[in-house]
């Protein structure tokens, strides 16, 4: 008997769930993983001892966090979730896996995603969050002003979900915060072209945090809280 899926897409319709077509298109909703799970899921998070996104490597995950990987990357969860973001046939574009499980500071500037990406979903994986708002994501109506919130902030508790179709208006980013956030993030792409680049570049990024990232939290220690990037 095959074992009981991690992720229900019926759960996406869930009595909390927020679906929003203005100004651009995203959903957020909590709840997408069963509390059964929690003590696997979160032990299988990688600790990469430095901040920022890594790429996905299997090695780096324990076996329930690979299950759930390989089930959010599905075309079938893709199509579901792409129902919900107004996307046709997000299931056929290729998907990139990065997590990382804390950040610096310098994170979470305003920006809307590279054009390389048709869709962004976030599951978050901390049990508490007593940090107030710090660290929330927030989707917001412009690039200038973290305050201008288009739905509540969400806090990055297990089992959490944040998506959204790219648009040159997507923005979202978050309050500075240095500590432990756990998320796992996929990326839908335009093409398997990019896919290849963002691979190829990943293998960098990860030499490089793993070595300089006592300098990116330095620089980034005083960052505005209205700073973006493109």
């Amino acid at each position: 008997m095959p074992p009981v899926p991690l992720l229900d897409v019926a759960r996406l319709d869930g009595p909390d769930a927020i679906v929003a077509r203005e100004p651009f298109r995203f959903m957020v909703a909590p709840g997408q993983l069963d509390d059964a799970h929690r003590q696997a899921l979160v032990a299988d998070f990688p600790r990469y001892g430095s901040a920022g996104f890594f790429p996905y490597e299997p090695a780096d995950c324990g076996p329930a966090l690979r299950r759930l990987i390989d089930e959010i990357t599905a075309p079938a969860f893709a199509e579901a979730l792409g129902r919900k973001l107004g996307i046709d046939r997000l299931g056929d574009h290729p998907a990139i896996v990065t997590l990382s499980d804390s950040v610096n500071r310098r994170h979470g500037t305003l920006h809307t995603d590279s054009r390389s990406k048709v869709a962004t979903a976030l599951v978050y994986f901390n049990e508490d969050w007593p940090h107030g708002s710090a660290g929330c994501l927030r989707f917001l109506a412009s690039g200038d002003d973290i305050e201008a919130m288009v739905s509540p902030e969400i806090l990055p508790l297990y089992g959490t979900l944040a998506a959204f179709a790219r648009a040159d208006n997507s923005w979202h980013g978050h309050l500075p915060f240095e500590g432990e956030r756990r998320v796992l993030q996929v990326a839908w792409l335009t093409s398997e072209d990019e896919l290849r680049r963002k691979q190829k570049r990943g293998t960098f990024s990860r030499w490089f945090k793993k070595f300089m990232g006592g300098l990116d939290r330095r620089f980034g220690a005083g960052r505005d809280v209205n700073a973006r990037h493109d």
